[in-house]
């Protein structure tokens, strides 16, 4: 990207999110982040991306959101290139920004509307993202794509969501599902369905949201983790 930087009065309240996260060494990504913003907005209206229609709810309802978990994902997997499959991606939300901040990790973001994978398309060409791809189709119906990890956010219930995409887990790879405060009757629903459960449950504390935002890991009591 070149020319003047899009959106510069969100540059300071992006750097004050990133260190918020403990993401002080990303201040170079900024740039980015910002291009994509500018790209979300652009194109919103002519692809239905996003009800959200200002750029500031954006910053924090979508980019912030997704910057949140950043910081987990590295702990967990601090020195590994992961294959990560973004399911129900819609506007390439966590994908574009884990690309973003892991250039190292190969992302393929998965969704069935044909003008929001276009989007994806668009943005990563933009932006430079030379490790993201998007694929257009039903999660349900594709072949495995083998990823480390396999995460949503905001797609389905967590029941839905291991229905359609456990089988894109490579072996040893995990499902993680981005909520809003913690699903108890999916949490229910999950384990008197599917023979899955949460294994784990992360709080996140999004940068100037006001809002319970949690993400979950799942696992199954199955034969090699089929549903």
């Amino acid at each position: 990207m070149s020319g003047t930087p899009p959106f510069p009065e969100f540059r300071a309240r992006l750097e004050n999110a990133l260190d918020a996260l403990g993401m002080q060494a990303d201040h170079a990504r900024i740039p980015a982040l910002l291009g994509y913003l500018q790209q979300l907005q652009h194109w919103n209206k002519a692809y239905n991306l996003t009800a959200v229609r200002d750029p500031g709810k954006m910053l924090v309802q979508h980019v912030f959101d997704s910057l949140a978990i950043v910081p987990e994902l590295r702990a967990r997997w601090p020195r590994r290139a992961l294959r990560v499959a973004d399911m129900g991606s819609g506007a390439g939300l966590p994908g574009i920004i884990l690309a973003i901040c892991q250039p190292d990790w190969t992302i393929v973001c998965v969704d069935a509307v044909g003008k929001k994978t276009a989007f994806i398309r668009q943005a990563a060409g933009v932006l430079g993202l030379k490790n993201v791809r998007a694929e257009h189709g039903r999660i349900e119906s594709m072949d495995s794509l083998q990823a480390d990890l396999v995460i949503s956010r905001a797609f389905a219930s967590l029941s839905d969501f291991v229905r359609v995409a456990a089988h894109h887990r490579a072996p040893g790879g995990i499902l993680l599902a981005m909520k809003g405060q913690d699903p108890v009757a999916e949490r229910a629903a999950l384990e008197a369905g599917t023979g899955w459960y949460v294994k784990r449950a992360v709080e996140l504390d999004v940068p100037e949201m006001d809002a319970s935002r949690c993400l979950l890991e799942l696992d199954s009591t199955g034969p090699e983790g089929t549903p």
